[in-house]
C-alpha cells in the first residue's frame, strides 16, 4: 500500500471528490473487516460495523490527522463500533437456528471454522496479521506498512500463528 497516494486520496476526498472515497476503501476495507470481525465472530455483523465504520470516518474527516496511519485510525473507529455492539446485543438471545448451521455441514463448511478457531486459539495481533497476509492476500510487507510494524514482526506473527493453528488442528485430530 502506497501511503503517500493514500494520503492523496484522503486529501481529495477532504476537498469534495467523492471519486477518491474508492481508492481509501480498496486500500482499507480488509484490515478494517479482519479487526472488526476478531470481535464481533460474525460475518454479517462484521460487514454492517464495516460499512458504519466508514460513515463515521468520513463524517469525521477533519479529525484525522494527515501523515499518521489512516488504517490503524480506521481500525481504531471499527473496533470501538464492535466493542459498542457486543456491548448492546450480549444479552440478546439468537432465535435463529439456522446461524451455526456451517458447523453441522449445511452450509460454508471451512472458512467458517477456521475464522472462529483462529479467533480463539491467537492473540488479536497475532489474528489481523494472518487474516491480512493469509486471506486478504497482503504481502507482508503491505501489512508491515499498514500497522506500522516491522516487517521482521510481521512475517515472525504470521508463522507463528500458523503454528498455533497446526498445533491446534492436530491435538484435536488426535484426541
Amino acid at each position: 500500500m502506497n501511503t503517500h497516494r493514500l494520503e492523496r486520496h484522503l486529501q481529495r476526498l477532504k476537498e469534495g471528490d467523492n471519486a477518491a472515497f474508492d481508492y481509501i476503501y480498496e486500500q482499507t476495507n480488509r484490515s478494517v473487516y479482519f479487526a472488526v470481525l476478531y470481535i464481533v465472530r460474525d460475518k454479517m455483523y462484521a460487514e454492517d460495523i464495516l460499512q458504519e465504520t466508514y460513515i463515521r470516518a468520513i463524517k469525521s474527516l477533519e479529525q484525522y490527522s494527515p501523515g499518521t496511519n489512516f488504517t490503524a485510525w480506521l481500525c481504531t473507529i471499527g473496533k470501538s463500533l464492535a466493542l459498542n455492539h457486543i456491548k448492546k446485543y450480549r444479552r440478546e438471545i439468537s432465535t435463529d437456528f439456522d446461524a451455526d448451521s456451517y458447523k453441522y455441514g449445511s452450509s460454508e463448511t471451512h472458512l467458517p471454522f477456521i475464522f472462529e478457531l483462529a479467533a480463539k486459539v491467537l492473540a488479536e495481533d497475532e489474528y489481523e496479521i494472518l487474516m491480512l497476509c493469509q486471506v486478504a492476500g497482503y504481502k507482508r510487507r503491505e501489512v508491515a506498512e499498514m500497522l506500522s510494524i516491522p516487517i521482521g514482526t510481521v512475517t515472525w506473527k504470521n508463522n507463528e500463528a500458523l503454528k498455533k493453528l497446526r498445533d491446534h488442528l492436530n491435538k484435536e485430530g488426535n484426541e
